[in-house]
């Protein structure tokens, strides 16, 4: 009996999240309920998920080593949850006018579930089978958006891109099985020795993790789905399922793969750099808000392997702390662009004098662009600093500098929306635009998280003592 209710507590997140979803669907099946009361009982539910999952938690291995947990392992869900309730607040009026709320909810949170059982992964099989679960639902609501042909568009290039990165870490899970003869982290970091097989294998599982984050030159997909997606799965894509997958892969290069280290450092350095300059070249140029969105969370991608590659406790506890610090920015700022959706405002031009119609919009929205662009006091300046100051650990000044030149050219775009709020001229169809209770709610949390964690010491050190 103590071991079933170990186990029960060991995956308590996970399983909070599926009673949610055998919730909606008994409701989906019986009577269908007002989408605003049921909203309102998902809402309450997954805060508190996301507060069961910060409980403190033990290290424990279940289902012979398939499944581990660990208090980082429990922070990382808790911040994923926190997302998912963030989202369903700050995208509330998006979910109470689509026909189909029910469905979307239950899509998101099957999605969430594998992110889950991916940052629990203790075998490469289980890793995988977690990866495709949080994969193919969220190809569906990419497609949401029925009467638009650009939501179709989207899902498809978003469907057809994931067929192709899912076969990619089946055959290089494959080689690396035929090269060490296990699967299990546990046994497989003993067995790296740097064979040509293995680095073989070691590629292939790389490129699926660069795929996901949207690393350049496999960046090319992000740009198009997120334009084409409704504004909820554009902030999913963005914040909930690249978090997910920056935990996975940090993880996986400290604990696992730290023995081809004299291997993976120069791939990951090239792809860093070029992450951060074609990111930040792109953004530049941007005059949709989505797609200006897109190239700036491709850049932030780029800023996480500079931590990547120093491969250290710092590189694990860095990445965390900025993974929290950019749930928070990005979710501000697609929360606003979200209420300018609803008046037609999908442009950077259309925010011009948006301080005098909306000025909570528009201190939000600059809050949350202060932090992605690492300005103090900003909790995304220590973000970024905790970042890089992990990939400085390795002493390649070079790279460090070049990571330190594209923060300051991240800047320009950023402040040109900034400016276009506070110091131009308000256009023709300016005005003052609705924001729902739920939504002020929502912002008013990411704009506190932002403070927040920028000013409290303890929330960096408290990550770094949870990792082992």
């Amino acid at each position: 009996m103590e071991d079933i209710m170990d186990l029960i507590y060991a995956m308590r997140a996970e399983l909070m999240v599926t009673a949610i979803l055998f919730l909606l669907l008994i409701l989906k099946l019986g009577r269908d309920m007002a989408h605003d009361r049921l909203l309102s009982i998902v809402q309450l539910l997954l805060l508190v998920s996301a507060a069961v999952s910060f409980l403190p938690e033990t290290d424990g291995r279940y289902f012979g080593g398939m499944f581990l947990t660990g208090g980082l392992a429990g922070f990382q869900k808790g911040v994923l949850a926190t997302a998912v309730w963030l989202i369903s607040l700050l995208f509330s009026d998006w979910l109470k006018k689509s026909a189909h709320m029910t469905e979307f909810l239950v899509l998101m949170l099957s999605s969430l579930v594998g992110m889950y059982f991916m940052i629990s992964a203790g075998h490469l099989l289980m890793f995988y089978l977690s990866l495709e679960l949080a994969t193919i639902p969220v190809a569906a609501i990419a497609a949401f958006d029925l009467g638009r042909r650009s939501s179709s568009e989207g899902a498809m290039k978003l469907i057809l891109s994931s067929g192709l990165s899912s076969g990619v870490p089946l055959f290089g899970i494959s080689l690396m099985y035929g090269a060490t003869g296990t699967l299990e982290f546990s046994v497989l970091s003993q067995r790296l020795d740097g064979s040509g097989l293995q680095i073989t294998a070691f590629v292939f599982l790389l490129s699926a993790f660069a795929f996901k984050l949207s690393v350049v030159p496999y960046h090319l997909w992000t740009a198009d789905v997120y334009e084409g997606s409704p504004l909820p799965v554009t902030a999913y894509l963005s914040v909930v399922s690249k978090g997910a997958v920056a935990f996975v892969f940090t993880s996986l290069m400290y604990r696992i793969f730290a023995p081809l280290q004299h291997i993976w450092y120069d791939m990951v350095v090239v792809l860093s750099v070029a992450t951060m300059v074609v990111g930040n070249l792109f953004a530049l140029r941007q005059d949709v808000l989505k797609r200006f969105l897109a190239f700036s969370s491709i850049a932030q991608m780029g800023f996480i392997l500079v931590a990547v590659s120093g491969q250290s406790v710092a590189s694990v506890a860095s990445v965390t702390f900025f993974i929290t610090v950019y749930m928070f920015s990005n979710l501000a700022a697609f929360g606003v662009a979200a209420v300018l959706e609803g008046k037609g405002w999908q442009r950077i031009p259309d925010l011009k004098g948006l301080s005098k119609s909306n000025p909570i919009l528009a201190w939000t929205m600059a809050l949350g662009l202060f932090s992605l662009a690492g300005i103090p006091p900003a909790a995304g300046f220590f973000g970024k600093l905790f970042l890089i100051g992990a990939g400085a650990e390795k002493g390649n000044w070079v790279f460090i500098t070049i990571a330190g030149l594209n923060m300051i050219v991240s800047l320009f775009y950023y402040l040109k929306v900034v400016r276009a709020m506070f110091m131009d001229a308000p256009g023709e169809t300016a005005g003052p635009a609705y924001v729902p209770a739920s939504v002020r709610f929502g912002l008013i949390v990411c704009a506190a998280g932002i403070i927040l964690t920028g000013v409290l010491p303890w929330v960096y050190r408290d990550i770094s003592s949870l990792i082992p």
